[in-house]
């Protein structure tokens, strides 16, 4: 056994972990009767943030009388992912503090600037891309899909070949590894 397989054994096997990824959107529609959703999260982050400087402000904002920038299940979900991550990382003995990935030092080299202005970039686009379609990928995807939405699965092919070209263009073709 090469260390490759060895160090591959870790890692959660992605059919187990999508299969409880379905039984956790179940348990959401069931009990809550909310599908999954991340990005307004975020913008309800922001309104929470902006509120402690102007609560006014964000009070006669349009987007925020409809969205209220609560802490709420979604909000939860989100904390619950990071938590989750951490907690599956741990236990499969994968977890390493690491200040910069090898994969991006390799891809941006070892300035600050230029890894920070990428990743800000990136944020930017998905961000944007995600108010722009009304919600995120695992929203539109992984929502819609369950539904049995053709939008939901045309939504998840787009994402993939977006990932993939995004991936070619970042790393072209080196190993990510």
């Amino acid at each position: 056994m090469n260390s490759t397989t060895a160090r591959d054994r870790r890692f959660w096997n992605p059919y187990l972990a999508g299969a409880l990824s379905g039984l956790v959107l179940i348990g959401s529609v069931g009990f809550a009767g909310k599908f999954f959703g991340a990005s307004t999260t975020f913008v309800r982050s922001a309104g929470m943030i902006e509120k402690m400087f102007s609560a006014e402000r964000v009070s006669q904002m349009d987007y925020f009388m409809k969205e209220a920038p609560v802490i709420d299940w979604q909000w939860m979900f989100v904390v619950g992912i990071f938590f989750g991550a951490l907690i599956a990382a741990k236990i499969s003995g994968t977890y390493t503090l690491q200040a910069l990935p090898d994969m991006w030092r390799r891809r941006f080299g070892t300035s600050i600037l230029k890894r920070a202005s990428a990743a800000f970039a990136g944020g930017v686009i998905a961000m944007f891309g995600a108010r722009l379609a009304d919600g995120c990928p695992s929203g539109h995807g992984l929502s819609g899909s369950a539904q049995l939405a053709v939008s939901g699965f045309i939504a998840l092919i787009c994402f993939f070949i977006g990932g993939v070209i995004a991936a070619r263009m970042l790393y072209k073709g080196r190993d990510a590894q």
